[in-house]
């Protein structure tokens, strides 16, 4: 997904560079201008004779240049792990995963409910059951592997660094009963020991916040080509901002959450505070 959008970017600043319009360069490959901003989102696969007539239309002549792109479009077509979860994925989120593995640098805050990759396997069943109350054990039980799935990044050798800030809301709404809630709890509490991980809570007590608009998650990579990424859910989709006004100001606004959250310290206390009462 990562060499997808990479690969995507360059198109665009090659275009840009060249001064080609969108509707232009769609038409150098019989495609439509939409179709064009959904290749340079890096949302669609590429095929090598497109990514060859963009190129020449762009003025890219020199061979090492063309291959080296080419070869990034082949290695964008290889399909993820995750399409073996196509079933229950929806297209929209398949891109996040790609971009969730793909980050060296994660930064979210939520405020519904602990973030994926925080659940526990038995938060994760209540949460699927709510939120999808037509789907079958065996749909759950897809859901379920899927986000565990995903929670193997946070033990991989070369993982992303991970900061997290969770509203004291997302907390105290429980989701599963009291043991599936205490389960929660504890987990927290190892997962922020972990190195790469760095955990705070928003507590109620603060008052009014930074993150007045909502959950959102905000991504960085290792490739300095690649824009960080500010990703927005929604019900049926999601939003992906990469421009730099836009990106700043979630930046900005990350930076006030985790100056104004309670330290990882103190927000381990609260959470054991939690649990108690459970």
């Amino acid at each position: 997904m990562v060499r997808r959008i990479l690969l995507g970017s360059q198109l665009r600043r090659l275009r840009e560079s060249r001064g080609v319009t969108r509707e232009a360069a769609g038409y150098s490959i019989r495609a439509s201008e939409s179709k064009i901003s959904r290749m340079e989102l890096g949302r669609v696969s590429f095929k090598a004779r497109d990514v060859e007539d963009l190129l020449t239309l762009y003025g890219v002549t020199d061979a090492a240049e063309r291959d080296a792109l080419l070869g990034l479009a082949r290695e964008a077509n290889a399909a993820g792990w995750w399409h073996s979860f196509g079933d229950v994925l929806p297209g929209w989120f398949q891109t996040y995963v790609g971009l969730e593995g793909a980050a060296s640098d994660i930064r979210l805050y939520e405020v519904q409910f602990v973030h994926g990759l925080l659940q526990t396997e038995g938060y994760v069943h209540a949460v699927v059951t709510r939120g999808l109350p037509g789907a079958t054990p065996a749909e759950i039980d897809k859901r379920v592997a899927l986000r565990l799935e995903r929670q193997k990044l946070l033990v991989a050798e070369h993982g992303p660094r991970v900061h997290a800030v969770l509203d004291e809301a997302a907390l105290r709404r429980p989701y599963g009963d009291r043991e599936v809630m205490r389960g929660q709890l504890r987990h927290l509490l190892e997962v922020s020991e972990h190195p790469h991980l760095t955990l705070q809570v928003m507590p109620f007590s603060f008052g009014g916040h930074a993150g007045e608009s909502g959950a959102f998650a905000l991504l960085g990579f290792p490739e300095p080509e690649l824009p960080d990424v500010v990703y927005l859910e929604q019900l049926t989709s999601a939003l992906y901002l990469d421009k730099p006004e836009d990106v700043r100001h979630y930046r900005t606004v990350m930076e006030r959450l985790l100056t104004d959250s309670p330290d990882p310290a103190e927000s381990r206390e609260l959470i054991t505070k939690m649990l108690r009462e459970y």
